[in-house]
């Protein structure tokens, strides 16, 4: 691909920022100064608690600075909200998009300006919300999708192409996209660029935050990095290599392998055996030894985090058997009907949903890290919040979280801190077995070989751990086997020293196409789908 063509520096920039700071407790942003200019895609880069995510609310005008200035078109801005900043053409697509599901697509494009009847007593004009909503979708490649869609039926790829649409509603001069691929199909993020594209030739000023380093060169002009909430280095994207990237952003080198340790792997501590719900696990069956590390590969869909709720308990399971070895004792089958179940039998999920699903946030550290060890911190019923503080301290310090201290919310820390707090939670509790779903989605490459390392420590203590991931350099990265999930099957179990990529990638396409072969030979129009047998191998 060529290389990105940077706007000249004759052109005046479109957005100016001087010495923008801002302080909560302590400092989290200072002294940073940038300019962007028209047709400018600036990648924003840095570890999550850089700073990247404040600076953009700044912009924003979801938080106000505590020092510094910023002009718009070369005439002093202060959003003092984010209606102030849209409404002079600053829009922002966040991470956690915002939109309603059970409105129409249209609704939500034009959710604070539904064009009314002229003589309808206030009611919307239909017809003209579902003209004004084809052309705000073309404008995102969306032609093909009726206005009247629910946003809920729409997959995360379409709803993120939706959230753009909405803010480019108007006079759009600058759109920042925080973490914009993070649930993207590789398609879905072709369509996006090339909407990216059509806006930098109108003119429009980009923002683009994301950890993904090779979408970057891509995309992006220039490159600005964060550490530490200050900005340490500037260049244009063809000056910046990963590696580079890499080492401005963490302050040292990082290798390309990891070192978990010297561990002894033991007997097998947690066996699954024939785990089946309907049609999205089948008959799943594996076991993991005591110090191991258990990757669970497969494509989006293939059943696993449905299998890690079954073995949670957050779903009750058809058939099949779950046995545990509690510190070197023999295998115990148990019986595990609830999350609350799964906890006494020390076991634990890190779920992929942390915000959803894994954490209180407007709760602190504290609070979140005692959740799971209520006992350990109250007396008759009442906290103590004396070792609650003390129980989250220990863990703060054990997995470097960056905080002010143990009462700050969770709301207010970035997705890497966020992650190390649930995780903490389940540390504290010292489980058997930990089943980690998704662990590094969304955070920086300093807090994923943070939490490595955190998987590494809990390896060499004994403790039998469960990986699933989307990225297969990552399993490749940190685990002694993978096990390749696909239609609901797992399809092949790999050693270390005997995997490649194509190999995985040819298990998990495996269970599709067996199951695309036996429907095209045998299924009658209208006959009911057959079970269909799937062969699993060892490498």
């Amino acid at each position: 691909m060529p290389s990105p063509i940077v706007p000249s520096a004759d052109i005046a920039p479109v957005l100016t920022i001087h010495g923008i700071g801002k302080t909560y407790v302590e400092p989290v942003l200072a002294d940073v100064s940038l300019h962007l200019r028209p047709g400018e895609v600036l990648a924003l880069t840095g570890e999550n608690g850089a700073g990247k995510s404040t600076l953009s609310k700044i912009v924003g005008g979801l938080v106000i600075p505590t020092t510094g200035s910023m002009q718009l078109g070369g005439i002093s801005y202060a959003p003092a909200s984010r209606s102030d900043a849209e409404a002079l053409g600053v829009r922002m697509v966040m991470q956690e998009l915002n939109l309603l599901p059970t409105l129409s697509v249209a609704e939500n494009l034009f959710l604070n300006r539904l064009p009314k009847r002229k003589r309808g007593l206030g009611w919307i004009d239909r017809t003209t919300l579902r003209e004004n909503a084809r052309q705000a979708m073309a404008q995102v490649g969306l032609d093909a999708i009726d206005p009247d869609t629910l946003v809920g039926e729409l997959g995360i790829g379409h709803q993120q192409m939706v959230e753009i649409a909405r803010n480019l509603i108007g006079d759009c001069r600058v759109l920042i996209l925080d973490e914009p691929t993070a649930m993207l199909t590789a398609r879905e993020v072709d369509l996006l660029f090339e909407q990216v594209a059509h806006l930098k030739s109108r003119g429009v000023a980009l923002v683009y935050i994301s950890h993904r380093l090779e979408e970057l060169a891509r995309i992006a002009e220039r490159a600005a990095v964060l550490r530490d909430g200050r900005l340490v280095h500037v260049d244009t994207i063809r000056n910046l290599t990963s590696d580079k990237l890499v080492t401005l952003m963490v302050g040292r080198d990082i290798g390309e392998r990891i070192d978990l340790g010297e561990r002894r792997i033991g007997a097998t501590a947690f066996k699954v055996q024939g785990m089946t719900r309907g049609h999205a696990v089948r008959d799943v069956s594996f076991e993991i030894k005591a110090g191991e590390i258990f990757g669970i590969s497969g494509l989006i869909g293939a059943g696993r985090t449905e299998l890690m709720r079954l073995i949670y308990g957050a779903d009750r399971a058809d058939s099949g058997s779950i046995s545990i070895a509690h510190q070197g004792a023999a295998l115990k089958t148990v019986s595990i009907k609830s999350p609350s179940d799964a906890v006494r039998q020390g076991i634990a999920l890190i779920t992929e949903d942390r915000k959803g699903e894994g954490l209180l946030l407007p709760q602190p550290i504290a609070a979140n890290i005692s959740l799971g060890n209520i006992g350990a911190v109250s007396t008759h019923g009442f906290i103590d919040t004396r070792r609650e503080t003390e129980l989250a301290q220990k863990q703060i310090d054990a997995m470097r979280i960056r905080t002010s201290s143990a009462a700050q919310p969770v709301s207010e820390l970035s997705g890497g801190n966020q992650q190390k707090v649930v995780i903490g939670r389940w540390l504290a509790r010292d489980c058997t077995v930990l089943l980690f779903d998704e662990p590094t989605r969304g955070i920086d490459v300093g807090a994923k070989f943070d939490i490595y390392a955190l998987m590494g420590a809990q390896a060499r203590e004994g403790r039998a751990l469960v990986v699933v991931s989307s990225d297969l350099r990552e399993l490749m990265l940190i685990c002694d086997r993978i096990g390749v999930m696909s239609a609901g099957r797992m399809t092949g179990v790999f050693e270390r020293d005997n995997w490649s990529q194509d190999a995985l990638l040819a298990a998990a396409f495996a269970g599709y196409a067996a199951r695309d072969k036996i429907l095209s030979e045998s299924i009658e129009p209208g006959a009911e789908t057959p079970d269909f047998p799937i062969t699993e191998h060892q490498s």
